[in-house]
């Protein structure tokens, strides 16, 4: 498990770097962690860590306790998180792609 609890996070590299090698964060929701990490309940199959809003030492702590029980309760989703993180394609190809359609889309409203 990889631990990020920031208070705020304008991009975040360290998460990204836990996914791409298999080690599943707990993140606040906050900028760039919001971006990168999805949040596991039971049922979703795309999540690829924890997440909490709050900042708290509560809401910390209340996510580390959902990590431990999905680590010890339920090793084919932690090994699906794993996965899921490994998998995600979070490269500058990626997001220069993404920011090429948005200013297509932006042209073409423009004309429109």
């Amino acid at each position: 498990m990889f631990l990020m609890p920031s208070l705020f996070e304008p991009c975040g590299l360290n998460q990204m770097y836990s996914l791409r090698y298999g080690t599943v964060p707990i993140v606040r929701r906050v900028g760039g962690l919001a971006d990168t990490v999805q949040d596991y309940w039971p049922g979703r199959f795309d999540a690829t860590g924890f997440v909490f809003n709050e900042y708290s030492e509560w809401a910390l702590l209340d996510t580390i306790r959902r990590a431990i029980w999905v680590y010890w309760d339920n090793r084919d989703a932690w090994r699906a998180l794993q996965v899921n993180g490994m998998a995600q394609d979070l490269s500058w190809d990626r997001s220069a792609r993404e920011y090429v359609k948005m200013y297509g889309d932006t042209i073409s409203r423009g004309r429109a």
